[in-house]
């Protein structure tokens, strides 16, 4: 805006060159003239007596010649003063206001017009809260020049891999907006249609003997099943041939033209020529495992096999994921401990712990939205992970 007096487009940018305070904190706030100073947050818990300040006569000031206090006035104008624009309203915007409490008895007194800080257990509430959405973050503006792909892996049967498949597709698509495809890719029918929502009519083995006739995302959503999460789910319907390597490349090129992020779900048979194919796409890989040796060991058989694969399949294994699930059975302190070592060995990229939900437990149809609020950050943050992971490896 333009002061209607000199025409000055800042007046406030000359003006404030004339005055100092030290050591306040000013924020600019949108649609707000002027500074104000940040309110500072109390504590009930440390609030010692003051004793009243001691007030002493300043001493005089001599005035200074008019030539002087020009010069001082044109010296006193930071360069800061002077920056780009958008850059100015874009460090605006991220400015926040202190956190006060909302809960409790801190909460209460906040509702009173005090400024009370949260307390310990609330402070963790927000501090996983701002997690959250930073990993929300990371998955939204996560960009490549193609599509991707994710596969979930482990040779143990039962170790969580459908599940995992499915909420880490259903993570993906719900903050991206969609453009997430969820692949059976097991050589026999899995479980992913059974624990996806919805009841479709055609799915994989139609997309198998259709795949070269399918030419627009209109035909290829009528083999999927619509996931609330806006996901989207191709498993078996009924009955359907042995998957070779030949099918899931097919499966997977005429996704990739249409669905931005593949995630495939697989089956217990490394050596199988489907998961072959499905490792031959994959560009990311997470390994699910339950607090139990067996499955451990079979992440770890897993990821050798990948290695002693060399190019490609080794580098999927160096940069796994882990998702680590409690399914509420009993977990032997000395088995976890143990379970804490294989893992470390296995030196993997990230390893993420994903808390016991009883939703997931039911081993019925997985809706993200039926998650406990812990298991939805749990998996968020072990998404963006996965999606660090394809940032790292897919230009």
């Amino acid at each position: 805006m333009t002061d209607e007096t000199n025409g000055d487009v800042f007046p406030g940018a000359r003006r404030a060159a004339r005055y100092v305070e030290p050591e306040v904190t000013d924020i600019v706030s949108m649609g707000e003239p002027g500074p104000r100073r940040t309110p500072q947050l109390i504590d009930v818990d440390d609030m010692p007596a003051q004793p009243a300040p001691v007030v002493e006569a300043a001493a005089p000031v001599e005035a200074a010649p008019a030539a002087a206090l020009a010069e001082a006035e044109r010296t006193a104008i930071p360069e800061s003063i002077f920056i780009d624009p958008v850059a100015d309203l874009s460090t605006v915007s991220t400015l926040q206001a202190p956190v006060t409490a909302s809960r409790g008895f801190r909460g209460w007194l906040n509702s009173l017009g005090f400024k009370v800080a949260p307390g310990a257990r609330e402070q963790q509430l927000i501090g996983a809260a701002d997690a959250f959405h930073h990993d929300q973050t990371i998955i939204r503006q996560a960009t490549w020049t193609r599509a991707v792909s994710i596969l979930v892996a482990n040779k143990k049967g039962g170790a969580g891999k459908t599940p995992t498949a499915l909420l880490i597709g259903g993570v993906l698509a719900a903050v991206r907006g969609g453009s997430v495809c969820i692949l059976e890719v097991s050589d026999d029918p899995g479980a992913l249609t059974f624990r996806a929502e919805g009841n479709p009519v055609i799915g994989l083995g139609e997309l198998v003997h259709d795949v070269d006739r399918i030419s627009s995302a209109g035909q290829l959503a009528g083999y999927t099943a619509p996931q609330t999460s806006f996901a989207s789910v191709i498993g078996t319907v009924g009955r359907r041939p042995r998957l070779t390597r030949e099918n899931v490349v097919d499966a997977a090129r005429v996704i990739d033209e249409y669905f931005t992020i593949r995630v495939m779900d697989s089956g217990n048979q490394p050596s199988s020529t489907a998961f072959d194919g499905a490792a031959e796409t994959a560009d990311a890989l997470v390994i699910p495992v339950l607090n139990a040796g067996d499955a451990v060991l079979e992440a770890v058989a897993t990821i050798d096999e990948l290695r002693a694969r060399g190019g490609r399949y080794a580098a999927l294994a160096d940069n796994a994921v882990v998702i680590r699930l409690t399914d509420g059975r009993p977990e032997h302190p000395e088995v976890v401990a143990r379970v804490d070592q294989i893992i470390e060995s296995m030196h993997v990229r990230a390893v993420y712990t994903v808390p016991y939900d009883p939703h997931i437990a039911e081993r019925g149809q997985l809706s993200l939205s039926r998650l406990s609020t812990p298991t939805q950050y749990a998996f968020t943050a072990a998404a963006a992970g996965v999606v660090q992971s394809l940032k790292a490896t897919v230009r």
